[in-house]
């Protein structure tokens, strides 16, 4: 169970990073093409649009690199972020559901609970 923690903690902060960089390459790509836009009501929508779906994917990825960090140092509280994150992974299909059921599988495993301290 040990090298399935390893994992999971692996596969959380890849995920919290690449949705932080996918929240900033939609910033800058909305924002980009909000200038080529020659309306300026719909290029300030195009804009507002970007940065608010790129600050809520960037502010989501923090939580899942927090449970990943957590979980490689062998923390109580990773685990509980942990099922948290999984929780909210399974509504995203289909990557997220499968991290999101192989996450609640390893955290509720109890001999997972004995590892975290």
């Amino acid at each position: 169970m040990e090298k399935h923690l390893k994992i999971l903690g692996v596969l959380f902060v890849i995920r919290g990073v690449l949705s932080i960089l996918g929240g900033m390459a939609l910033i800058l790509i909305l924002g980009s093409i909000s200038l080529l836009v020659h309306n300026l009501q719909a290029a300030a929508i195009i804009t507002t649009v970007g940065a608010v779906l790129g600050a809520i994917f960037m502010v989501t990825g923090i939580p899942e690199i927090a449970a990943g960090w957590g979980l490689l140092i062998r923390k109580r509280w990773g685990r509980i972020l942990g099922i948290i994150m999984g929780i909210l992974n399974i509504f995203d299909v289909p990557l997220g559901t499968a991290l999101g059921v192989y996450s609640l599988w390893v955290l509720f495993n109890d001999e997972a609970e004995k590892l975290l301290t």
